[in-house]
Order: C-alpha cells, then structure tokens, then sequence
C-alpha cells in the first residue's frame, strides 16, 4: 500500500513556472514507476510524464520541453518542474505509482493557469 499526497498547485500567470511535489509513504518508494497525470474540465485524464524505478523518464508531446519529472529516492518523492506554463495546463495534476498490477493515486492538486 502506498499513500501519494501532491502539493505544490496554484494560481500562476502564463509563461510562468511551478513545481509540484508528490510525497509517497507506506512502501518501498524506488521500485515504483511514478507519474504524473493531469485532468481539465471536461476532458478525460492524461499522462504528462512519467518515471521509472531506473530513472527513465517520458513525457507527453504536449509538455516536452516545458515539463521535466525527477525523483528524490532518498526523500520518496517525484517531482514535476513546469516552466513556460499555457493557459491550457490548467488542470488538476495527480500524482500515481505502479509497480505491477498495483496502482496508487493521490487526491490531485488544482493548478491554474491564468492572467
């Protein structure tokens, strides 16, 4: 069982930036592929990147070279720097993790973008 709380979400002006957090607890975080997804009004969720337990990482064409995700092992938590932010990144950013056919999500952060 692994327990995902996201931070980080906020109200931000176009072409600005913003780092979300996800800290994971209740397992053995390195050996999760970690994500992060996003959902819009409306619209059905998506990937925006991912992370593997090796370090490998993927991004959607719509974020690549604006996003980039990392992780901290040390301190089981994943990261997602936006830059150059559209107003079209709004959306709520969830945080997941998998390993196998277990999948875990945390309750989402609102992120705003908007003049």
């Amino acid at each position: 069982q692994v327990q995902l709380v996201e931070s980080g979400g906020t109200l931000v002006q176009p072409g600005g930036s913003l780092r979300l957090s996800c800290a994971a607890s209740g397992s053995i975080f390195s050996i999760y592929t970690m994500g992060w997804h996003r959902q819009a009004p409306g619209k059905k969720r998506e990937l925006v990147a991912s992370i593997s337990s090796g370090g490998g990482t993927n991004a959607a064409d719509s974020v690549k070279g604006r996003f980039s995700i990392a992780r901290d092992n040390a301190k089981n938590t994943v990261y997602l720097q936006m830059n150059n932010l559209k107003p079209e990144d709004t959306a709520v950013y969830f945080c997941n993790a998998i390993y196998g056919r277990d999948a875990y999500w945390g309750q989402g952060t609102q992120v705003t973008v908007s003049s």
